[in-house]
């Protein structure tokens, strides 16, 4: 990884823009000049993260370079999307990140707008909503749908739209939980999931999204699958009991329904009711060592 560094804006910079780019060099071609002059006009930082781009991207930051707001790193190969949202985050030195699309998706004014509301609110983390926006397609809706319920299923989530691209944060609890957080596209779920159980304040607020002008999303079936990966591992991490104590009992109680039956006919207990039950409670006591392995980790975070 490499960093071209600039010098600094000055101490009234109090929130850094961090914006992924892969191989977006006829969107930040058009988009840069207005993103500097924002961060100019509002005493903001920029950091843009080159994630091993193939195009012209480079030579296209190369020409901002000089800027005293501006941070380059630049992946030699791609980390993915998470991943250099990861490596932009690390450079963070203000008390506030917001990350944003490097295809002009985002308004430069919600970002004005959440950074005061964060500050506002003392809140941890601030969600940009697009809830109630025309989605792109109905089966990007459809595994956005998915990934929620599975999520509300696993661990209360008061946040509907934990994929957005555009979130705000502590800085300070940003770069302690990134080491949690997946390089791929499913860094946006995980990251909220992890502030959420971790108990720290995630608000919501509405944002407006613009059409893409150039290029083309890379999120796919394969995106979803992963998601709903890390999801179960986050789970895992921070309360695996809520996924082993329903195997557990399921399997028990399929064996009680199963042998009950049998034991009150007089034909005594069944090899299937033995195996549901040993099934049962391996499953139970495999939740209490992980339990006592994410007490553990969960220790290493403070």
């Amino acid at each position: 990884m490499e960093i071209i560094p600039t010098p600094s804006p000055g101490p009234q910079a109090s929130l850094t823009l961090v914006v992924p780019a892969y191989n977006e060099a006829a969107a930040l071609s058009e988009n840069m000049p207005a993103l500097l002059d924002f961060c100019e006009r509002h005493h903001y930082r920029l950091i843009i993260v080159n994630d091993g781009s193939r195009d012209r991207t480079q030579d296209v930051l190369q020409q901002y370079a000089a800027s005293p707001l501006l941070t380059i790193v630049k992946n030699k190969l791609n980390k993915g999307y998470g991943g250099a949202i990861k490596a932009g985050i690390k450079q963070v030195a203000t008390p506030h990140l917001i990350t944003i699309d490097a295809d002009g998706q985002h308004n430069l004014e919600d970002v004005r707008r959440l950074h005061e509301e964060i500050v506002s609110t003392d809140a941890d983390m601030i969600v940009g909503s697009r809830k109630g926006l025309k989605s792109a397609s109905f089966y990007r809706k459809t595994g956005k749908w998915l990934i929620r319920a599975i999520a509300n299923i696993l661990m209360p989530v008061n946040v509907y739209d934990i994929n957005s691209g555009m979130k705000i944060y502590d800085t300070t609890l940003a770069q302690r939980y990134i080491q949690l957080c997946p390089d791929t596209m499913a860094f946006s779920d995980i990251i909220t999931l992890v502030f959420i159980s971790q108990r720290h304040l995630v608000l919501e607020s509405p944002i407006g999204i613009n059409r893409r002008a150039t290029g083309k999303s890379t999120i796919n079936t394969m995106t979803a699958v992963d998601t709903v990966k890390e999801i179960l591992s986050i789970v895992l991490l921070f309360n695996p009991m809520k996924i082993f104590f329903p195997i557990s009992l399921a399997s028990i109680t399929a064996g009680l329904i199963w042998g009950i039956p049998l034991v009150l006919q007089g034909r005594g207990v069944s090899v299937g009711f033995l195996l549901a039950f040993v099934i049962g409670l391996f499953f139970f006591l495999l939740g209490l060592v992980t339990e006592q392995l994410s007490m553990l980790r969960k220790s290493n975070l403070d």
